[in-house]
C-alpha cells in the first residue's frame, strides 16, 4: 500500500552526490574562465544554493551576466557529460518498488533532462513519468510552483497525494506554496544551519534513505 499517489524527487544531493563529484568543481572551473582570479568555498557554495538558489549564486553574488550564465551552464554540461555522479546507496530498493506497486515518480530539478534520464537508466534501471529540469526557464523553474501545480493538473491529483523530497530551500518553498508535504533529503546534508532550518520548517527531516521507506509504503 502507498502513502502518497506520487513521488516527486529533486536530483543534485538528493538522489546521486553531484555537488561533491560535479556542480562544484564545475564552478570552479567556470569561474577561471568567466571570473579569472574568482574563487568560492565549498561552504558558500552550499549555503547560496541552499538560500536564495544557485540563480542568485550566479548573477547576485558572483555577478554573471544572462550570457556567461549561459556559458557557465554550458561548461557544466560538459563537465557532468564525463563526470557521473554516484547515487545514495539504498536508494535503488526503494525506487524499484515505488514503481513496481504503481506509484508516480517526477523529478523537479535545476540539473538537464539528458543527465536525470541517464543517471536514473544507470543507477537504477527506470525513467522518471515526468522531469521539469533548468531548460524549463526561471519563471517555471524552482522554487516556482509550477512543477508541482502541472503534475497535479496532469494526474488530477490532490496536494496531499503528493511527497516531495528535496534537499534544499527551493524545493521547501515550493512545496509549501503548493501545500504539498515536504520531506527534506536530511542524508546530505553537514551544514549546521541548513540543517536546523530544514529541522524546523519540514514536515519530514529524514536522516537516512532508509528512513524515506516507512513515509512511502504503508502495512
Amino acid at each position: 500500500m502507498l502513502n502518497y499517489r506520487c513521488l516527486v524527487l529533486d536530483h543534485d544531493d538528493t538522489v546521486v552526490r553531484s555537488e561533491e563529484t560535479v556542480n562544484y568543481p564545475s564552478f570552479l572551473e567556470a569561474l577561471k574562465v568567466l571570473r579569472p582570479g574568482r574563487t568560492i568555498t565549498r561552504e558558500k557554495f552550499t549555503r547560496w544554493c541552499f538560500s536564495p538558489g544557485f540563480s542568485a549564486l550566479c548573477s547576485d553574488y558572483i555577478g554573471l551576466t544572462p550570457e556567461e550564465i549561459d556559458v557557465q551552464y554550458d561548461m557544466w554540461r560538459s563537465y557532468v557529460a564525463t563526470h557521473i555522479p554516484p547515487p545514495y546507496d539504498g536508494l535503488r530498493p526503494i525506487l524499484t518498488r515505488w514503481k513496481q506497486e504503481g506509484g508516480l515518480l517526477c523529478v523537479s530539478s535545476h540539473s538537464a533532462r539528458e543527465n536525470i534520464l541517464r543517471d536514473y537508466r544507470l543507477h537504477f534501471d527506470l525513467e522518471p513519468d515526468q522531469i521539469f529540469d533548468w531548460d524549463l526557464g526561471e519563471d517555471r523553474r524552482k522554487p516556482s510552483p509550477y512543477a508541482l501545480q502541472e503534475i497535479m493538473r496532469l494526474y488530477d491529483l490532490r496536494p496531499d497525494e503528493l511527497l516531495m523530497v528535496d534537499d534544499l530551500k527551493p524545493g521547501y518553498d515550493m512545496a509549501h506554496a503548493c501545500g504539498v508535504p515536504f520531506a527534506c533529503a536530511g542524508w546530505s546534508h553537514d551544514d549546521p544551519e541548513i540543517r536546523a532550518f530544514l529541522r524546523r520548517f519540514s514536515d519530514f527531516y529524514l536522516e537516512t534513505v532508509q528512513a524515506l521507506e516507512p513515509l512511502l509504503f504503508g502495512a
